[in-house]
């Protein structure tokens, strides 16, 4: 199992690059966060290569595929978060869909997704880079957001048919919105290209909660997947603690 810590979640509000000092100091290669406009990309990089830390991961500008009226707009934000990507030597881009919209039927939202990223298709694999759409919860954190079956995710990835649009699996927000998350991500493991962590109920550290880790981290890596496990929870303790216990 690969792991790559978030920084913006785990480390909420304190210094980025000392962040990854600490992350790289506990055992952990690798690191991902959120948007990467806000931030001193060319200083994150500098730290990266000095702590020979790969990018796992971190998001496109948050620009709508369910609405067709707001394609372009995502091309062209897509286009520069390659170019960040780039930069860092990072493989994977995490993108939203954007929200449901009202009076809009659903199969016209799901056609806009799939016609988006095939949109986006041609130039990811030129890139070599891989777009992973994520579906989220809506009864806690996400209320209004499109996506959020995972079943609906592997159509919307199956449809578009490129090797480099794929899913990311979040089990905090699956075990929410459908659980058997084991049982769903064996099913749809070779649409998945990355996936995410934290405990359920709070979304805090991962050997406080209701899901079990262990169990569920063996038949993952039990199933094949090596992809990157993004441990993406707001701590109740030190950072250090919970990452800590991940590891053992």
């Amino acid at each position: 199992m690969k792991f790559s810590v978030c920084v913006e979640a785990v480390y909420n509000g304190r210094d980025f690059v000392s962040s990854m000092r600490e992350i790289k100091s506990l055992g952990y290669d690798a690191f991902e966060f959120w948007g990467w406009w806000d931030k001193d990309i060319d200083r994150i990089n500098a730290a990266r290569q000095e702590l020979d830390m790969r990018a796992a991961a971190f998001c496109t500008r948050f620009i709508s595929l369910t609405e067709p009226s707001a394609r372009q707009a995502y091309i062209e934000g897509l286009k520069e978060s390659v170019q960040a990507a780039k930069k860092l030597g990072c493989d994977t881009l995490i993108s939203q869909v954007g929200a449901d919209l009202p009076g809009v039927p659903r199969h016209e939202q799901h056609k806009s997704v799939v016609d988006g990223l095939k949109a986006c298709a041609p130039l990811l694999e030129a890139e070599g880079v891989t777009l992973v759409i994520e579906p989220l919860n809506l009864s806690v954190d996400h209320a209004g957001y499109y996506l959020w079956q995972s079943d609906e995710a592997a159509e919307i990835v199956g449809e578009t048919a490129s090797p480099r649009v794929k899913m990311l699996f979040d089990i905090y927000h699956q075990q929410i919105s459908e659980g058997d998350v084991t049982r769903r991500i064996r099913k749809n493991l070779d649409l998945i290209g990355h996936m995410h962590a934290a405990n359920t109920p709070g979304r805090h550290e991962l050997d406080a909660g209701e899901l079990n880790y262990r169990y569920i981290f063996e038949e993952i890596d039990a199933a094949g997947y090596d992809g990157y496990m993004g441990l993406e929870y707001f701590p109740v303790r030190e950072p250090k603690n919970g990452l800590t216990e991940v590891l053992k």
